[in-house]
């Protein structure tokens, strides 16, 4: 099976039933047969295909088993040519067209399943005699070239809600009317000079010169050509584009060129027109002939009808020529036939000393059918358009996404998917206006009949190899695609290959990450990613299944993450398909994502490993899958998610006899109630149990457990009972041989000495903690030891040096995602850029700080945040914005905090003295004294006394400030 985009019509005759009932059955066969004859053969002139007759109505395919970029256009077309044929039969239809994903055989038929199918039926059932409805797809994937009126939203039998449908009334030739979407004309300005010294040096020498412009599809031939034509002056432009499909099409180019140019219309009657041509050629015969080529085509394709139009061709151009230089444009040649490239060959040639250029755009494929285009000719130029370069691509997006005013975080994505090719990006970007930011995953439509249409050209072979290919991803290996194409040998597999790099799908990697393999890429992600949503779901699982297999003998640990992706996806795939994925295949699937998760955790990759070691769970639960995935949303700081999760897998490994399991599990819920609900005595019970429960030799769990228990001694400002525990930490890390351990350890140490004012205590360990940081291969650890020497140097009144150490710092926490260290990170600047004359940028990032930690309800940072935040805004006079802060920062902060619970309160007492409620400030700085009066802390005390006594003073109580300030200078020697 394969999935394909095609567009589905449904035609039904109109009264049937009567006609059967009124006529002699011998009449009416004859023109019901004449009605299925008429409406086969306008299918088929347009390229789709009849597949089945179903009583009195037809179901016809566009892009089974060939897709075309423009299949609903031609469904459309065949459907306004059906309505025009029939009506001449004395007979009337109802016609449905709709667009979409459906599946299909491999092979020859037509039979496809889809929604698709099913809304052109019902839109047909629902239109009225003589009516075409196009459903909401086939109207995008025909707007701007068929005009249409709304007709919907209809309700339709077996459809819950509502299907957009509209009326088709006409094609539409020229202007497109679709969203505008004006790209400015970037990156192609060498190719526009040649063009115009081209046309410069034609009308010099007075030379006909053929300029033939190569690209792929959307690249930019159209739009370099419309900039060209724009700017010559002073010449005749004639254009026409060959058509894919039509009877009668060979000179169509002709055709239209010549109706330009006596102005014929295509509602002037025969005799009309014919005077026109006349009039415009001046020879009775030559407007015979071209009057045939414009209209009459079957009487000229014979033998004798191509040598007599290319005379009167030439004929008819260089009349033209002569009166002033003449520009010849055939757009898209290579959909023409045979006749009409000798006929460009022979104007080339025999038109002799007028000025003429011959503009020809073409695919590369047109090498395919006449391989020596423009070649042994003196006067022929020929270029191939690549994609624009990385700058002006983002030139390109950047001027139409201000255009548009959609919003500029999405540049990357759009420069991603669209990789320099302009259409690509337009149509991107008209997808966004027409369906909103949330389709800008989505391939365009537009693009997926586009890319689609030109893998289903491809050869069958290489087809099947293409289509492998992209289930590997935009890379793939040749040794990879030979495991999944066993029909085919080695040296039909180097053809196809081979092939694909000439037909420009795919190209070459210099270097690939497997040894030994020779690597291939993808020439643009969406022929990849078009390549891939043609195959069948069960297709896709199965070659991932096998592919992860083949990485597996490959290359197992090097590309691990890599193996557990295709498996995931093959497991995914089989869910779809049959409710669930054989359960041996979702074993091995998770133990690889286990593996891989594993991995991401030990790199501090915290977002991926949680990903994956959730999949891993998903598949096949395990207690240590549950604890690894728990661990890694504490790693994320998703303090209510660990929560839940840990005292699952406490209970768990409590049952199960894990006492591993069970000691990390209560440490980090030791964690988590500290930080979210303030619990700081049953955030150390449950430290305490996890040192009651950890095995002896277990030194990692130990670590953490003492680590944890240390740092609540220091919140409720025991910092001796805090040192004692660390340095038992501290050991335990040594014993363990885990530097980054070490390192964090040696840090819990240097801040109760930074406490306590003993910076010089403090230095040799940061500075060891730094030294072990950089040799542990830990990101965490590296930030941790950059805000510690921040946070030194910033005591010490380095400011500068502080701000650059938190900002390293800063960087590190982002690459590991932790978001609770972000957030305090950004204080830290914060209160160094308000400490240096900064308040704008403080309370930039105090506000970042707070946007971060308030979804995440953690306590302890968001209070003090919101307290800094408060009293910068008084010291900037903005007394009420400082009150909801320093409200907010009561509200926030732990009663069992010892420091917080102070500070909190001083915040709160400022803003009170600042609104004249002197008495209940004093009461608030009283009782914030009060809290740190007998603490192990002393340098909180330089938060909590100072602005307390300015206050005193300024209630004209300077005895009573002098004693504070006395206080202070006996704890805090640097005070006095």
């Amino acid at each position: 099976m394969e999935r394909k985009l095609a567009t589905v019509l449904f035609a039904d005759l109109v009264g049937s039933t009567e006609l059967v009932s009124a006529q002699d059955p011998e009449i009416t066969r004859r023109r019901v047969t004449a009605f299925f004859d008429a409406v086969s053969g306008c299918i088929e002139t347009h390229g789709g295909t009849v597949e089945k007759f179903a009583g009195d109505a037809v179901m016809a395919a566009f892009g089974i088993p060939q897709a075309h970029e423009d299949d609903a256009e031609r469904a459309v077309r065949a459907a306004l040519g059906i309505i025009s044929h029939i009506h001449k039969l004395g007979v009337e239809a109802r016609i449905g067209i709709e667009a979409g994903e459906v599946v299909v055989d491999e092979t020859d038929s037509t039979f496809a399943t889809g929604e698709a199918v099913n809304v052109a039926a019902r839109l047909q059932q629902a239109a009225r005699p003589g009516e075409i409805l196009i459903g909401a797809a086939a109207h995008r994937l025909t707007d701007g070239r068929i005009e249409t009126e709304n007709a919907g939203p209809l309700e339709l039998r077996g459809f819950r809600k509502p299907i957009a449908a509209y009326r088709a009334l006409a094609a539409v030739d020229g202007q497109s009317k679709r969203v505008a979407v004006s790209a400015p004309f970037v990156g192609r300005e060498s190719e526009l000079d040649l063009l115009e010294n081209t046309l410069t040096r034609t009308i010099r020498d007075r030379r006909p010169h053929v300029f033939t412009i190569y690209g792929e599809p959307g690249v930019g031939k159209s739009r370099l050509l419309r900039e060209f034509l724009a700017g010559a002056e002073g010449v005749t432009i004639l254009a026409g584009r060959a058509l894919p499909y039509g009877e009668g099409v060979t000179y169509w180019p002709l055709a239209e060129m010549i109706k330009a140019a006596a102005g014929i219309t295509d509602d002037d009657p025969m005799e009309t027109a014919r005077e026109k041509l006349i009039e415009c050629c001046g020879d009775e015969a030559i407007a015979e002939l071209l009057g045939l080529a414009s209209g009459g085509m079957e009487a000229v394709e014979g033998e004798r009808g191509e040598p007599e139009i290319a005379w009167a061709a030439r004929e008819f151009v260089d009349e033209l020529a002569d009166v002033q230089p003449l520009v010849l444009v055939f757009e898209d040649i290579h959909w023409a036939e045979e006749p009409l490239l000798e006929l460009i060959d022979h104007l080339a040639q025999w038109v002799r000393e007028r000025s003429l250029l011959i503009v020809c755009l073409a695919r590369p494929e047109l090498l395919d059918v006449r391989p020596g285009w423009g070649g042994g000719r003196i006067r022929s130029t020929a270029i191939e358009l690549e994609p624009l370069a990385r700058e002006d691509s983002e030139a390109l997006a950047a001027a139409l996404l201000e255009q548009h005013d959609i919003p500029e975080k999405l540049a990357p994505r759009l420069l991603e998917k669209t990789e320099g090719n302009p259409l690509y990006v337009e149509e991107t970007i008209r997808m966004l206006l027409e369906q909103g930011a949330e389709g800008g995953d989505r391939i365009p439509d537009t693009l997926q009949a586009l890319i689609g249409a030109r893998i289903d050209r491809l050869p069958a072979g290489e087809k099947i190899i293409l289509q492998r290919g992209s289930v590997m991803g935009r890379t793939f290996f040749a040794g990879a695609v030979d495991r999944l194409s066993a029909e085919y040998d080695a040296d039909e597999l180097d053809d196809m290959l081979d092939d694909l790099l000439l037909r420009d799908f795919i190209t070459r990697q210099e270097r690939s990450t497997i040894s030994g393999e020779t690597a291939y890429r993808f020439k643009h992600v969406l022929i990849r990613e078009v390549a891939y949503g043609g195959l069948s779901k069960s297709s896709r699982a199965e070659y991932h299944t096998r592919f992860a297999e083949w990485l597996r003998e490959k290359a197992d640990k090097e590309l691990l993450e890599i193996r557990a992706y295709h498996l995931d996806q093959a497991c995914i795939l089989y869910a779809e398909l049959d409710g669930q994925p054989p359960e041996e295949l979702a074993r091995t699937a998770a133990k690889a994502l286990q593996a891989a998760g594993k991995r991401a955790l030990a790199r501090e990759s915290n977002q991926s490993a949680r990903k994956l070691l959730l999949r891993a769970l998903e598949l096949e639960p395990t207690l240590e899958r549950r604890y690894l995935a728990a661990l890694a949303a504490s790693q994320l700081g998703e303090l209510p998610v660990v929560r839940d999760e840990m005292t699952v897998v406490a209970e768990q490994a409590a049952a199960a006899g894990a006492r591993d399991i069970q000691t990390r599990a209560l440490t980090a819920l030791a964690e988590t109630v500290a930080s979210l609900d303030g619990e700081f005595a049953r955030a150390a019970e449950l430290a305490d149990e996890a040192l009651e429960v950890v095995e002896a030799d277990d030194h990692e769990g130990r670590f953490s457990a003492l680590d944890r228990r240390a740092r609540v001694a220091k919140w409720i400002g025991r910092l001796a009972e805090a040192e004692e525990f660390e340095q038992q930490a501290l050991e335990e890390a040594r014993a363990a041989g885990r530097k980054d351990h070490e390192a964090k350890a040696a840090l819990q140490l240097a801040g109760i000495h930074i406490g306590r004012m003993e910076e010089a205590k403090a230095e040799p360990l940061i500075n060891r903690a730094l030294e072990l940081a950089e040799h542990s291969g830990s990101i965490v650890a590296r930030a941790s030891a950059a805000s510690s020497k921040a946070a030194l140097l910033r005591v010490r009144g380095d400011y500068e040096g502080a701000a650059g150490w938190y900002t390293k710092a800063l960087e590190l926490y982002r690459e590991a995602a932790s978001v609770s260290d972000i957030a305090w990170t950004n204080r830290a600047l914060g209160i160094v850029a308000w400490e240096t004359g900064d308040p704008q940028k403080a309370e930039k990032l105090l506000r970042e700080s707070i946007r971060l930690l308030a979804p995440m309800r953690e306590r302890g940072t968001l209070c003090e945040s919101q307290r800094y935040l408060s009293q910068l805004l008084l010291e900037q006079g903005r007394i009420d914005e400082a009150e909801t802060f320093a409200l907010a920062a009561r509200e926030t902060v732990s009663a069992e905090d010892l420091v917080s619970r102070a500070t909190t309160r001083i915040a709160l007492a400022q803003v009170r003295a600042a609104q004249g409620r002197h008495e209940e400030a004093e009461l608030l700085f009283a009782e914030a004294f009060e809290i740190v009066s007998e603490g192990e802390h002393c340098r909180i005390l330089l938060d909590i006394l100072p602005p307390y006594a300015e206050f005193l003073r300024a209630r004209s109580r300077p005895d009573e400030a002098a004693e504070l300030e006395a206080r202070l200078a006996a704890r805090v020697p640097t005070a006095a």
